[in-house]
């Protein structure tokens, strides 16, 4: 029996080719690596940019805020204070008239039996509310 023929150059292109197969599967994982970063990326800066508006918007309401018309709005609308030289007009109900009392409507929940309630439960038929 003739022992197989041991080339070097055989033993060279299987090693390269193995050298190959290893650069592009590590060439694929860094593709796969460098897509998933990317998408992050966009989404980091979609926050980003959404919490800037939010300080934005902010900084607009503490300027407001600490300004002379806001002082003077709340003090108008809700302190209930006026200037020097105001005069104040405070609504009186007419002379001799008395409230009347507004009726709230009572609801009274509709009675049902409880073979209808049954039937309700099992056949999803709902039950006739007289």
């Amino acid at each position: 029996m003739k022992p197989p023929n041991f080339s070097w150059k055989y033993a060279l292109i299987i090693i390269g080719l193995v050298v190959l197969a290893s650069l592009g599967v590590d060439f694929n994982r860094r593709m796969v690596r460098l897509r998933q970063l990317s998408e992050q990326k966009e989404r980091v800066a979609a926050q980003l940019e959404g919490l800037k508006q939010t300080q934005t918007y902010l900084e607009t309401q503490i300027a407001y805020a600490t300004s002379e018309a806001a002082v003077v709005r709340w003090a108008y609308e809700e302190g209930k204070m006026i200037r020097p030289g105001d005069n104040p007009i405070v609504p009186l109900p007419p002379a001799n008239s008395t409230p009347q009392p507004t009726a709230t409507p009572v609801v009274t929940p509709p009675v049902v039996s409880n073979w209808q309630v049954w039937l309700w439960l099992f056949m999803d038929v709902k039950p006739d509310s007289r």
